[in-house]
């Protein structure tokens, strides 16, 4: 990357910059290979946050489908890690994990468990085995108690587990449907597709490990049984350890990700596989070069840029993530590693300033948390808006739950020195309600970027980015406007 004037002496946020075109000979935005440059070789460079309000089941299945990785929040116990681990490789790549509802669950049982998955449907199993489909239109205007055998839909498609996505949506178009139901040898519903589910997966590659099951990771922290939670963990696949941290250029971290380091190395010696340890954060190089020479294959890059986090407000602590992702990166390159940019997110073309800052890939939470695919419940304001409650994990509101074990006096203490807001209203967009489609929109971003820079990897996007400084009028001017001026 460099600069289309000298670089200021000064750090810079991302409203901060900008990128100039260049001469370039890709063709198409699908000529750009968006494989992430972090050493995990990701087919998109996109990673879900460790954030308790956004990172769960059902969203790392959703993400590792298209490309990326989600990566478990640390204050899940690590029983409950593992199996969710678990729940996740045994998913299908390409089908859809389905909402399951028996025949004499009522139409409010249903409309609680639909806005679970972003499709809108539930199959109906009776005694395990497949008897039809609702569709969320179908429940409008019935009695809440109306059961769900009453309104099901028998007529339905049905195929094969190994059916080409392609295939998926010829059928679903032949034949005017919404949505396959793939069902195996043993009649067993193994997930569901939608004409544009069917698209996408045409389109994306998942995430999948040697043996072509889906991605996921998994944070251990710094504090407690780290060992413990670290074996257990990598036992049920964990494919990604996460050791982050407020602070994360400490003593303690550098203790624990020896500790870690030690426990990857023995289960690859045992098992062959190889787990790639993340530790951060941080926004210096010499914090940089500290967690890579303790340990760490990737650096998590980022403090106070998140939208959840008072840091910077509370402390004055903190460095504008721009700048900070170019120098940390630039320091692990020159060490053979990686970092991830963690925080700040909040447009596609923040996603491609990183990369052409240098990121290996590129962490997102609290954008990712008005979607339907977060671990929250879905809620609705007094105009009938729809949103999903999210937190800072270093709010009053984790703390409470990471420290639940602890005595209350403890726990009460911890409490007093929160730093994040406990509870924010994140508001699913009506045009991109899902996670899925957010992915959408950030990766024509960053195609397109690529494009403009004449990139056709993400390495080459580093070294060809031409960026630029611009006043803040200089970013207003690129907003769009809905309504007219």
């Amino acid at each position: 990357m460099r600069f289309t004037t000298s670089r200021p002496d000064y750090d810079l946020t991302y409203d901060d910059v900008f990128m100039s075109p260049t001469r370039s000979s890709v063709r198409s935005r699908m000529d750009v290979d968006l494989t992430s440059t972090d050493g995990l070789r990701l087919p998109l460079p996109l990673v879900v946050a460790n954030m308790t309000a956004i990172s769960g089941r059902r969203m790392a299945e959703t993400v590792a489908r298209r490309g990326g990785v989600a990566i478990f929040p640390q204050d899940v116990p690590a029983g409950i890690a593992a199996n969710s681990i678990r729940r996740v490789k045994n998913a299908h790549p390409v089908f859809e994990s389905p909402v399951h509802v028996r025949p004499d669950d009522t139409v409010g049982e249903v409309l609680a468990l639909l806005p679970k998955r972003a499709h809108g449907m539930a199959v109906v199993l009776d005694g395990g085995h497949l008897a039809g489909v609702i569709h969320e239109a179908d429940l409008e205007g019935l009695d809440r108690f109306v059961q769900a055998h009453e309104i099901m839909r028998s007529e339905m498609i049905t195929v094969a587990p190994d059916t080409a996505p392609v295939d998926v949506f010829t059928q679903l178009t032949d034949r005017r449907q919404r949505i396959a139901v793939a069902v195996d040898d043993h009649e067993q519903v193994v997930g569901v597709l939608t004409r544009k589910g069917a698209m996408r997966s045409a389109l994306y590659s998942p995430a999948v490990d040697a043996d072509g099951r889906l991605r996921v990771g998994t944070a251990v922290g710094i504090s407690g049984d780290v060992q413990g939670r670290a074996e257990a963990v990598l036992e049920a696949g964990s494919d990604v350890l996460v050791m982050d941290t407020a602070h994360g250029h400490q003593e303690r971290m550098l203790s624990a990700l020896t500790l870690v380091r030690g426990v990857r190395d023995a289960h690859e010696k045992a098992t062959g596989r190889r787990v790639p340890i993340v530790a951060g954060n941080v926004v210096t190089s010499e914090g940089t070069t500290d967690l890579i020479e303790a340990g760490a294959d990737v650096v998590k890059v980022g403090v106070g840029p998140g939208a959840m986090c008072t840091t910077r407000m509370q402390t004055g602590v903190g460095r504008p993530q721009f700048s900070a992702v170019m120098d940390c990166a630039a320091t692990a390159r020159d060490l053979g590693k990686a970092i991830w940019a963690d925080g700040g997110v909040r447009h596609p073309r923040d996603v491609a300033l990183a990369l052409a800052a240098g990121a290996g890939a590129v962490m997102i939470g609290s954008w990712f948390a008005g979607t339907y695919e977060s671990t929250g419940t879905l809620l609705h304001d007094a105009q009938g808006r729809a949103y999903k409650e999210s937190f800072g994990m270093a709010s009053a509101r984790a703390v409470r739950s990471r420290t639940r074990e602890q005595s209350f006096f403890e726990r009460a203490r911890a409490e007093l020195f929160e730093e994040g807001i406990s509870s924010s209203r994140m508001y699913l967009d009506p045009q991109r309600p899902g996670v899925e489609d957010l992915i959408d929109f950030i990766v024509t971003g960053v195609r397109s970027s690529c494009t403009y820079a004449g990139a056709r990897t993400l390495e080459d996007f580093h070294v060809r980015a031409n960026v630029g400084v611009q006043s803040r009028s200089g970013y207003e001017e690129g907003r769009p406007l809905h309504v007219s001026w």
